[in-house]
């Protein structure tokens, strides 16, 4: 599967540590990231990251793109709800994309976990239903 993931700066050690304890299941995926979070998550992961621009400079709208396109099958963004940054990316569009296309999205740490635990599992056929893959 195709797995997004973006994080705003206050985040960004959160999704590490995310990243970091579910590196086991993550490396049988394709990781598509923003920028600055992708190059953080190779760092203390060493997995690779597919990264995008910088969410703040158009990263963003190429993580919307593929879901666009029927290519993103998960969406990880951690975001911090109190300190909403215009120079970040939209939590809100990047939701809305994907409740549009259907792609299931976590943001928060406990949704996020039960995503990668079914994923594990194979407990996420959603997308085979949904679109015969």
């Amino acid at each position: 599967m195709n797995i997004g993931i973006i994080a705003h700066n206050s985040k960004k050690t959160l999704i590490e540590d995310f990243c970091i304890a579910y590196k086991g299941i993550l490396m049988k995926h394709e990781i598509y990231a923003t920028g600055t979070t992708g190059r953080r998550i190779e760092e203390v992961t060493n997995l690779h990251v597919h990264k995008f621009l910088a969410g703040s400079i158009g990263g963003d709208k190429q993580f919307m793109e593929m879901i666009e396109r029927g290519d993103m099958d998960m969406v990880i963004f951690f975001y911090n709800p109190i300190m909403i940054n215009p120079k970040e990316p939209d939590v809100y569009t990047i939701i809305r994309c994907c409740d549009q296309y259907t792609i299931p999205v976590a943001t928060n740490i406990a949704t996020a976990e039960s995503l990668i635990l079914g994923l594990s599992r194979g407990d996420l056929d959603w997308r085979e239903q949904l679109h015969g893959r």
